[in-house]
């Protein structure tokens, strides 16, 4: 079976990283946080509040496709948090070996807001959302006829990753996509 890649996008706060963490071990799949392929001059920018460019994107979403086609060619499948906002990131990472899919994890700008104003410890400020929310490209029609989904934060993670794991490996029961929007 081709190695299949899930990357959990969405904006800052929408539980990418909680969401990716359940369904790699459930899967018993390799898991990478897109965060940490950063350099450290793109860390020091969003935690000062500065939006990156597509120039200081570029060579760490290349890093990301070079990861995930390293281990397909392992024989790996993956999970991996990114942002993945606009249809030319993920286009990039699209190309990497084996399959890509995108669960995008979408909800409402205040929930998303709430969320990010009462977590510890990330470098990503809660002044940088309304700056993603205006980069997000939704997934288009082909990116989900292709597999990719789009999930409402607002279901528990335990249902997101459910949904995400039938998506994978249909079945014939209609509540598998109840939560996909």
């Amino acid at each position: 079976m081709e190695p299949l890649h899930v990357v959990v996008m969405g904006v800052a706060g929408s539980g990418k990283t909680t969401v990716s963490a359940a369904l790699a071990e459930r899967l018993g799949w390799r898991i990478a946080e897109a965060d940490e392929f950063h350099p450290a001059s793109n860390i020091a920018r969003m935690t000062a509040g500065i939006a990156l460019t597509d120039a200081e994107r570029w060579p760490w979403l290349r890093s990301i496709r070079d990861w995930m086609t390293g281990q397909a060619r392992d024989g790996h499948s993956t999970v991996l948090t990114c942002s993945a906002l606009k249809r030319s990131y993920r286009d990039l990472l699209s190309e990497a070996g084996g399959r890509v899919v995108f669960a995008h994890l979408d909800g409402d700008p205040a929930l998303l807001a709430e969320r990010m104003a009462s977590r510890a410890g990330h470098f990503m400020p809660a002044g940088l959302l309304p700056s993603q929310l205006r980069t997000l490209e939704p997934l288009t029609v082909d990116e989900l006829r292709a597999g990719s989904l789009r999930l409402d934060i607002s279901e528990s993670p335990e249902r997101l990753v459910e949904a995400i794991a039938a998506s994978l490996h249909p079945t014939d029961e209609p509540a598998q996509r109840a939560v996909v929007r």
